[in-house]
């Protein structure tokens, strides 16, 4: 090991010594801190982990195993046209409505398989920001101005911040592109057939996906009208047309699919505690049917693990620090909640840079930044700042932070974390100055 080497481990050595002597242990904010960080790490695994990131990271998986690498060079690679591309980005990314962490699954995916970075991060940032019912949840309760601020920022930061990752990073993106085209087997001849198959597996996966959250805080009502049980109808129909295409187009034995139907009927009627332990041991039944499938079906098990493994320990470990530091929604930690409402008051750019940096750290579950900015602006935030942390806020946070840099390295996640909180810091203070 190099001289500089050691100089680093034996400074981190020191500072990790340092901060275990010198540990507040006996501070009541410390302790609350603490007290904050697991609950946070609790209310995460309970509200998002079975029904949003685990459904995304199977389609992750599923996106790396039956998506042909051409096809997605074709569509979102630094060679496709501009305009399909990065229409195709912003808009797949706007119908998913999800959160910033359960969309990274599903950007790594594309990513991975060729996606050219200006499109993948139009999608990283559009499926948390250009979300339609946060946009119509935030013009009704905080004003119309505020509403058509946030669609429009959304949408013209999604494109632009997408562009300017393109452009900055043009050089390596060509040699990573170019490398894995020449990793990638070509596919077959007559392989069109099990192309659009394997494209069509994807639209009940995603159904699965959006319907599993309607009507549960993460997303719209049922459109069926009715609440309850009645909202897994759409969910249960999604899964079982996808394992009726597993049986007929991927090997999998017809006895396997309704075992699992029988087994998660039974869950959900034995079963306490709402829905959320049964549709995760479905998950689970699936993960058996596929693992226990030769061919593509295990394989699309192998990928969805590979991600989880990448993924889940970043962001539990985000979830802690985040928690620690800033707490849940509403709720005390380390840094006391008066230091950031005292700070974004009025429209000055100070105001409108912490808004921006607080929104960029913090974690907001889908639709959650709405009621904490109600109560913000109530205690004297600007609309200017409000803003900010409304186009920061959603498509980032410091769990997410932390997968974005395993996935893209470091330059590339910094100059988008740059880009969020500056232009999201010039939205406050013009739309702002306007309102004045």
């Amino acid at each position: 090991m190099s001289l500089r080497a050691e100089r680093k481990s034996l400074a981190l050595l020191a500072a990790l010594f340092l901060g275990a002597y010198y540990l507040p242990i006996g501070s009541p904010r410390f302790q609350w801190g603490l007290v904050e960080a697991a609950r946070m790490l609790r209310d995460y695994a309970r509200n998002h982990v079975v029904m949003c990131l685990l459904p995304a990271l199977l389609i992750a998986g599923a996106i790396s195993t039956f998506l042909k690498g051409e096809a997605v060079v074709r569509w979102l690679g630094a060679g496709a046209r501009r305009l399909v591309s990065y229409a195709v980005a912003s808009v797949s990314g706007a119908v998913l409505a999800v959160c910033s962490c359960s969309v990274l699954p599903l950007f790594a995916g594309i990513y991975s398989r060729g996606a050219g970075i200006g499109p993948a991060t139009t999608f990283l940032y559009a499926g948390p920001a250009v979300n339609v019912l946060a946009v119509i949840l935030t013009a009704r309760i905080l004003g119309v101005e505020l509403g058509v601020a946030r669609a429009v920022g959304a949408v013209v930061f999604s494109l632009v911040i997408g562009g300017s990752m393109s452009l900055i990073f043009r050089g390596s993106e060509r040699e990573r592109i170019a490398g894995i085209a020449r990793s990638s087997p070509e596919s077959p001849r007559g392989s069109r057939v099990d192309t659009i198959r394997s494209a069509a597996l994807f639209l009940p996966l995603l159904a699965v996906l959006v319907f599993t959250n309607w009507g549960s805080g993460q997303g719209p009502s049922c459109p069926c009208g009715a609440g309850g049980d009645a909202r897994w109808i759409l969910p249960s129909l999604s899964a079982a047309v996808l394992l009726a295409l597993l049986v007929a187009w991927k090997g999998v034995a017809w006895w396997k699919p309704l075992l699992l139907a029988v087994g998660t009927a039974v869950a959900a009627a034995v079963l306490p505690g709402g829905p959320t332990l049964p549709f995760g041991l479905a998950l689970l039944g699936f993960a058996a049917v596929l693992g226990t499938t030769p061919g593509e079906p295990a394989g699309w098990l192998g990928e969805s693990w590979a991600y989880a493994r990448q993924i889940l320990p970043l962001l539990f470990a985000g979830v802690l620090v985040a928690g620690f530091l800033l707490g849940r929604p509403g709720n005390e930690a380390l840094v006391p909640s008066r230091w950031i409402a005292d700070a974004v008051g009025g429209n000055s750019l100070r105001a409108n840079l912490v808004a921006a940096v607080a929104g960029a750290f913090m974690y907001f579950a889908t639709l959650t930044e709405v009621p904490i900015l109600q109560g913000l602006i109530g205690a004297g935030m600007g609309r200017g700042p409000a803003l900010a942390l409304l186009l920061a806020g959603p498509a980032l946070s410091l769990p997410s932070m932390l997968v974005i840099r395993s996935i893209i390295g470091t330059r590339k996640t910094l100059a988008y974390i740059l880009m969020v909180v500056i232009m999201s810091t010039l939205s406050g203070v013009v739309f702002g100055a306007i309102l004045e």
